[in-house]
């Protein structure tokens, strides 16, 4: 695949959505592009955890955490299970930890912040589901296309040039 160029794409293609510039790239995959799998929860990782545990095949883990900034919903072990199992990136719409590690994993990671604290294992959430924030409301089965410029979606796998 040619390389990521968020600019360049929404030159080429005027119809992607961009979602709103409120995210800081933490991951060690500088820019990274994958089909959409959702997870909604609030403070309670449980399905992120269960998600990263299936295999990614190349998709982009979006999770709607509600814009938290009281606790990390993805830390270094679950974002090493997520390489391991073939995911292309996180984007947390909420906070995320073990910041160094992250940046030392091949995996592109967004997120609002760093918080230290783990959050709840309640087996609380939702999956492949609409999730909307940052302006955009995101599908499983859309294409989601990030790097350090920011995240655009598209409907479907865009012909990216060399």
């Amino acid at each position: 695949m040619s390389a990521i160029i968020t600019p360049d794409i929404c030159d080429a293609h005027p119809e992607v959505q961009v979602l709103d510039p409120i995210f800081v790239s933490y991951g060690g995959r500088e820019a990274f592009c994958g089909p959409i799998r959702t997870v909604k929860c609030f403070e309670d990782n449980s399905l992120v955890k269960q998600a990263v545990s299936e295999p990614g095949e190349g998709a982009v883990l979006v999770v709607d955490a509600g814009g938290s900034h009281r606790c990390a919903m993805l830390g270094d072990m679950l974002a090493e299970q997520a390489v391991d199992n073939g995911w292309s990136g996180v984007v947390m719409y909420g906070c995320v930890r073990d910041v160094d590690v992250l940046a030392e994993t091949d995996l592109g990671v967004h997120a609002l912040g760093a918080h230290p604290r783990k959050s709840e294992k309640r087996g609380e959430g939702s999956r492949d589901v609409a999730v909307t924030f940052a302006g955009v409301t995101l599908r499983p089965g859309q294409w989601l296309y990030a790097d350090n410029n920011g995240i655009v979606v598209a409907e479907e796998r865009l012909p990216l040039e060399s």
